[in-house]
């Protein structure tokens, strides 16, 4: 079954992708919670003058997506946590405290656009996360955590 993503769903696509996925998941899960619409062939007419239409709108977000990048680049962020004497923290750095780092910073991005490759940090040291702007682009952020 053909179906157009009215919003991003992390393991099949983006917003306004044509994919295809099994029936039942269409038909019983998609597309009665407003998450896509049948890909019927007016619907992917119309859905392609919306496309085309929105191009514009498109590359000047991402062009303001790259630029955030760049300075983003450049930061590099100190979150202090409470510290045993061996260097564990007491609880853990998730990706809330990073978004509020970065709040702190000037850049407003939201907590899901965060993310963590080892999904909690409990150890004082430094460590990389990713921050996505846009779906094509991505910037690695470097933060360090601190004792204390």
């Amino acid at each position: 079954m053909e179906i157009i993503l009215k919003q991003d769903i992390q393991s099949i696509g983006h917003k306004n992708d044509i994919v295809t996925v099994k029936n039942g998941y269409g038909r019983n899960f998609l597309i009665p919670n407003g998450l896509a619409t049948l890909a019927t062939p007016s619907a992917i007419k119309m859905h392609e003058e919306n496309l085309r239409q929105r191009a514009h709108k498109d590359e000047k977000i991402k062009n303001e997506a790259l630029e955030v990048a760049k300075k983003l680049e450049t930061v590099t962020l100190s979150i202090g946590a409470k510290t045993s004497s061996t260097g564990k923290i007491f609880g853990s750095v998730n990706t809330i405290q990073i978004a509020e780092a970065l709040k702190g910073q000037g850049y407003e991005i939201e907590r899901k656009n965060v993310s963590i490759p080892e999904d909690q940090v409990k150890e004082v040291g430094k460590y990389i996360a990713t921050v996505k702007l846009h779906k094509e682009v991505s910037v690695e952020i470097e933060f360090e955590i601190i004792a204390e």
